[in-house]
């Protein structure tokens, strides 16, 4: 079998252990979140960081949910790593932008972060802020999900089928999944409360 053939298969058997009730408990948290006129604030590293740009357009575009994510603001974010370090930059970004119990964070990752094993520090320091700030957290994680699995409302982990492909499998799935979240019926059709 050809790497491109092995590749292909692992995609297909990772699409078939995804966890439909979690995407589906994403769902419902969008639904209330949209309902109530909140933001989402999208946070990854890396491809996945990539990634936040690509889903702040469709989230906004498709399902008309106000969102942002720091990396689109190159200036601001290098400006604050530099002033006030990488493991914050993110916590203040969010800071200033005021998240709220109405918003929630949604993190797109392969870990999801591990502060024991210092990964990621930032996502860490980003969730705990949402954790305390009563916002929302939401992921789309690989492994087991780390920091963001275990504190998230909703999470929706894409399964390990080759421990050598992780990265890849993660990120292209993401796109995956967040298409799918913008396109389900009962996420584009619920209601946006005006204020």
């Amino acid at each position: 079998m050809s790497y491109a053939q092995q590749h292909l298969h692992e995609t297909v058997a990772i699409l078939q252990r995804l966890d439909v009730s979690a995407i589906e408990k994403v769902v419902d948290v969008l639904a209330q979140l949209k309902e109530n006129g909140g933001r989402i604030f999208f946070i990854g590293v890396g491809g996945s960081a990539g990634n936040c740009s690509h889903a702040v357009n469709d989230f906004r575009k498709l399902l008309g949910i106000e969102c942002y994510t720091p990396t689109d603001n190159v200036a601001e974010l290098t400006a604050r790593i530099n002033d006030e370090g990488w493991e914050s930059a993110y916590v203040e970004w969010l800071k200033v932008s005021r998240l709220g119990a109405r918003d929630a964070v949604f993190v797109l990752s392969v870990g999801g972060g591990n502060a024991e094993k210092n990964i990621s520090r930032n996502l860490v320091a980003a969730v705990d802020h949402a954790r305390k700030s009563g916002a929302r957290i939401i992921g789309i994680v690989g492994r087991d999900g780390g920091h963001t699995a275990r504190l998230a409302d909703a999470c929706v982990i894409i399964p390990t089928v080759n421990p050598r492909a992780v990265t890849p499998h993660c990120e292209a799935l993401q796109a995956v999944v967040w298409h799918l979240l913008v396109s389900h019926r009962r996420a584009a059709t619920h209601r946006m409360s005006r204020q």
